[in-house]
């Protein structure tokens, strides 16, 4: 069991993207979800597109940040589309973007491609003062791969560099942790997807470097922190009715 002595609750609940990304989520799971977010304070909620105008008015004046995905979860549409997805995010409240590299192309080695596909979305989310989490799919990938996408999104100026979408054939590994974190340059953050479901496995990411995480386990996490800190639990009884979809 990893000590948590020196943590606080903050520390550990704005690590956690809290996912809702799940296709099958009703507009009603969606609401409870953020307001699950909002209770625990996360880092941010990352939703599905069409409801993040919802999401982003829901957290307006809090610290959660919205978000959303681009390019999710395959990463193979065009460019063009990227952009336009990207452009609506924007407008209507993204403020952290995570897009899927083109997968084919990488393992194609179509390192050009690659390079111009991932800088449309950074440089238009730069330019509105938004982030951006570039998702290599890392189980598709070989290690030579993973170091030239890390190389590519320091050189672009990325926010972070993220293991997965959490819909590959496996999520993240500490193993491709430690080589994203080596190779991404100092200033570029690294988040985890796709396995981290309990306070153990958040702590030991975090031990490797890792400053977010993708999760639905929110609650399960932030609950058996409070519980080894010995603080009193959150409460949360979501009433919201869903609107605004």
């Amino acid at each position: 069991m990893s000590d948590t002595s020196n943590l606080t609750h903050l520390d550990l609940s704005k690590m956690i993207d809290h996912s809702l990304l799940n296709p099958t989520l009703t507009e009603e799971a969606l609401e409870r979800g953020i307001q699950l977010a909002l209770a625990y304070d996360t880092g941010s909620v990352c939703i599905m597109p069409f409801a993040l105008k919802r999401c982003a008015s829901l957290l307006k004046g809090s610290t959660v940040m919205a978000s959303t995905t681009i390019g999710f979860p395959h990463g193979g549409v065009t460019t063009d589309t990227k952009l336009a997805e990207t452009v609506q995010a924007l407008r209507d409240g993204g403020q952290e973007l995570d897009m899927v590299v083109n997968i084919s192309k990488v393992l194609s080695g179509d390192w050009d491609y690659v390079e111009a596909d991932i800088r449309v979305v950074v440089e238009i989310a730069h330019e509105a003062g938004q982030k951006v989490k570039v998702i290599f799919e890392n189980c598709y990938l070989n290690n030579e791969q993973k170091i030239r996408l890390c190389q590519i999104c320091s050189d672009l100026g990325a926010d972070w560099v993220k293991t997965s979408t959490g819909y590959g054939s496996s999520g993240s590994t500490d193993e491709d942790l430690k080589l994203m974190r080596q190779h991404a340059a100092p200033q570029i953050q690294v988040k985890a997807a796709g396995g981290i479901r309990d306070l153990d496995a958040l702590l030991r990411v975090r031990a490797i470097g890792v400053t977010r995480v993708g999760a639905t386990a929110t609650a399960v996490i932030m609950d058996e922190f409070r519980r080894r800190a010995g603080l009193e639990p959150i409460v949360f009884n979501a009433t919201t009715t869903p609107a605004g979809y």
